[in-house]
């Protein structure tokens, strides 16, 4: 492979953990950075990084990843050409009561990226986490989200930052003429992931014989898709940057949405119970439905989803089973 190394910001969480997994096993050498903070359990991300710790090419830097010239002198240093940028503060509910976590760690965490890659000589290639939330809340219809619709209705503050990300790259591959690529990520599931997500704490209430709450009376869909499908379209954008000065946008997804009352059916049929459901209204910031169109991403790296979700899930469940020891 290359010769210099990848740089993977937010390697000790879900995504991040196992992008760089994936690039080490195919010969890169790995930079992670993460500040490894207390939105959810450390311990998790801990257990992820050890996971990492003691590859021969993988090394890591605890560092936030809103402080612009730790992260230049970082890429300068180590002569990094090509970044996955995947560090931000995550959940769409969680903005609504901690607004500065977000402006930090996702707005200007993604300026002093992209103020690192635009000094960097050589630079090849940025790719970066956007997010399906930019859509708002769009009505449910026969066909997925494109990417060319319109971005302009943002339902929470999580939302609004990943535009924000998205807009500030645009003016940057303008401006200075480096490569990138935003991803617009839909619900990944799988092993490592995170506890905030609805099938892992629906899981932990489950197995501890304690409700569920139902929000949005079931009536919600969402575009569910496996973690290792994901870092597949992730390297396969990783690999194929665009012209110098551009930037373009993908979705990353199943391209086939679940209800949440399915969801919930396949998780209770993986776990070998049934939950007890207390149905809630929808809560702020939440949108009905998500819906990738994901024909852009796989007409240039033949990103084609396999696991489906009762696979994937049941995967999920012995990982859970295993790692709590349940």
């Amino acid at each position: 492979m290359a010769g210099t190394p990848v740089l993977v910001t937010g390697a000790a969480g879900f995504i991040g953990h196992a992008t760089a997994h994936r690039l080490l096993q195919r010969g890169e050498t790995v930079i992670g950075v993460d500040i490894v903070n207390d939105y959810y359990d450390p311990a998790l991300k801990e257990a992820r990084l050890a996971t990492l710790a003691g590859q021969d090419r993988f090394s890591f830097h605890r560092m936030d990843i809103a402080d612009a010239g730790a992260v230049r002198a970082l890429v300068a240093d180590h002569g990094i050409t090509r970044v996955v940028h995947l560090a931000a503060q995550a959940g769409v509910r969680h903005s609504i009561d901690n607004p500065f976590a977000y402006e930090r760690s996702n707005t200007a965490g993604h300026l002093a990226v992209l103020e690192a890659c635009r000094h960097q000589p050589g630079f090849e290639h940025l790719v970066y986490a956007s997010s399906s939330s930019v859509y708002g809340d769009k009505p449910m219809g026969g066909a997925g989200f494109r990417e060319d619709e319109p971005s302009v209705s943002p339902v929470s503050l999580y939302a609004a930052t990943k535009r924000a990300c998205e807009l500030m790259s645009q003016s940057y591959a303008a401006l200075f003429g480096f490569p990138q690529t935003g991803l617009r990520f839909f619900t990944v599931y799988g092993p490592w992931g995170r506890p905030d997500m609805a099938y892992f704490s629906f899981t932990r209430k489950i197995l501890g014989g304690e409700p569920i709450e139902v929000f949005g009376g079931g009536r919600m869909a969402r575009d569910f898709t496996y973690i290792d499908d994901i870092v597949d379209g992730i390297v396969g954008a990783l690999d194929r940057p665009p012209s110098r000065g551009d930037h373009r946008l993908f979705n990353i997804g199943g391209s086939h949405p679940v209800g949440l009352m399915e969801m919930i059916a396949t998780l209770e049929k993986a776990i070998g119970r049934e939950a007890l459901k207390i149905m809630k209204p929808m809560q702020p910031g939440d949108v009905t439905a998500t819906y990738a169109d994901v024909s852009r991403l796989n007409a240039l790296t033949g990103y084609d989803p396999q696991v489906r979700l009762d696979e994937g899930l049941g995967r999920f469940a012995r990982w859970y089973r295993d790692h709590y020891r349940i």
